[in-house]
C-alpha cells in the first residue's frame, strides 16, 4: 500500500485535524517531535468559497510543515469541490482531506462532518466532487457510523475507496458515541482486512505504547493521533522509537517540559497578530502542558488567567523555584 505523499517511516503517524487545536505553532512543534504528516483543522468549505477572512487565516501553513494535508468538511459536493480547487491552486497542500468524522451538532445540523454518514450516497458524491476540481490526492477521515443501530465502517471504507479517496482514516466510534465510552480497534482491523487502500488507526491513542498495541492489533497502515498529543507532543518521538524497535526516550523533566511549552507560546504569538489574544488562546495547551504535575490544579489556576507569554514565563520560574520545596512536603507527607 502506497501512501499518496512521500514518507521516510513505512508507519507513519499522523497528527489528527482537530478544531482549535491543529493551529499551525501546534503543527510545527509535532512536526519537531516527530509527527510523519500533520493536517489543519477542520475548515468549511463554504467559508473557503467565499473566501472569508478568518478561515482563509486558518488555511497559513510554512515549509517546515509539509507533508500536510488540508481537511475541509460541507454537505455540498458542488461547493466542497469549489473549497478543494481553491485550496489546491493557493496553498498546494500535499493532500485535500474530507471531514466525515466530526461528531459537533453544529456541523451535524447541516450534515457536514459525520452526517453525511447518513447517506453513503452523499459520502461518494462528495468525494467525487472533489476529486473532479483538484490534481491533488484525496483522502476520508471517517467514524464507525452515524448511530450504533447504523454502524458499519467497512461499508463506508468501501464506498470511500470505490469513490477515489485513497487513504482512509477510522476513528472507531459512532458518531452517538462522541468520545465516550472505547474505540472498537477490532473495526479498524476490519477496514483493512476490507480496502486495498491505506487505513489510519484512530482513537484512544493516550501513549506511546497504545500506538503499537493498535498497529499490532490491527494492522493499520499508519496510527493517527490526536487528543493523545495535547500537551504532550513528544509521544510522535516515543512511539515513533517502539515502533522501530529502539529505546524510548524518557518524558521530558519539568523544566524542559516548561521549555517545550514556552516554545510552543513563542510560536503561537509569534503567528497571530494580537498577541495578547494569542496568550488567552494558548492558555488551553499550558493547562495540557501542566496536567499532572505536583499542584498542578493550583499552576493551571494562575495559568488559566494570563494575559501575556511574560506572566507565564514568570509562573513557570516560581513553580521550579518551588520544586524543592514541593519534594520535601511530599517526602515529609
Amino acid at each position: 500500500m502506497r501512501f499518496p505523499v512521500a514518507l521516510e517511516s513505512a508507519v507513519p503517524l499522523y497528527l489528527a485535524p482537530m478544531a482549535g487545536v491543529s493551529e499551525s505553532p501546534f503543527r510545527r512543534i509535532c512536526r519537531r517531535f516527530g509527527a510523519d504528516v500533520v493536517v489543519t483543522e477542520f475548515l468549511s468549505a463554504e467559508g473557503i468559497r467565499r473566501e472569508n477572512e478568518a478561515t482563509i487565516a486558518k488555511l497559513r501553513f510554512g515549509d517546515d510543515e509539509r507533508p500536510i494535508g488540508v481537511q475541509i468538511f460541507g454537505s455540498d459536493p458542488t461547493a466542497m469541490g469549489d473549497a478543494a480547487a481553491l485550496v489546491t491552486d493557493v496553498f498546494d497542500p500535499g493532500f485535500i482531506d474530507i471531514n466525515f468524522g466530526c461528531p459537533v451538532k453544529k456541523v451535524v445540523k447541516r450534515n457536514g462532518g459525520s452526517g453525511c454518514l447518513k447517506d453513503l450516497r452523499l459520502v461518494a458524491d462528495i468525494i467525487h466532487g472533489v476529486r473532479a476540481r483538484t490534481h491533488l490526492p484525496v483522502t476520508a477521515k471517517i467514524r464507525s457510523g452515524w448511530s450504533e443501530e447504523t454502524r458499519d465502517p467497512v461499508a463506508i471504507a468501501r464506498v470511500c475507496e470505490d469513490a477515489g479517496a485513497c487513504v482512509i482514516a477510522l476513528h472507531a466510534r459512532s458518531r452517538t458515541q462522541m468520545y465516550a465510552g472505547r474505540a472498537n480497534w477490532d473495526e479498524i482491523a476490519a477496514v483493512v482486512a476490507a480496502v486495498q487502500v491505506p487505513v489510519l488507526g484512530n482513537g484512544d491513542i493516550t501513549c506511546a505504547a497504545d500506538v503499537l498495541r493498535m498497529r499490532e492489533q490491527t494492522g493499520c497502515a499508519g496510527v493517527m493521533i490526536g487528543r493523545g498529543s495535547f500537551g504532550q507532543p513528544w509521544i510522535f518521538t516515543q512511539a515513533r522509537a517502539l515502533l522501530d524497535g529502539r529505546p524510548v526516550p524518557a518524558t521530558p523533566p519539568v523544566a524542559e517540559r516548561f521549555a517545550i511549552a514556552l516554545e510552543h507560546a513563542r510560536m503561537a504569538e509569534a503567528y497571530e497578530p494580537d498577541q495578547r489574544g494569542a496568550a488567552i488562546e494558548f492558555r488551553k495547551h499550558l493547562g495540557w502542558y501542566v496536567k499532572g504535575l505536583p499542584g498542578s490544579a493550583e499552576l493551571r489556576k494562575r495559568l488559566h488567567a494570563v494575559t501575556s507569554l511574560a506572566e507565564v514565563e514568570g509562573i513557570f520560574a516560581d513553580y521550579l523555584a518551588a520544586a524543592p520545596q514541593r519534594e520535601t512536603e511530599t517526602i515529609a507527607a
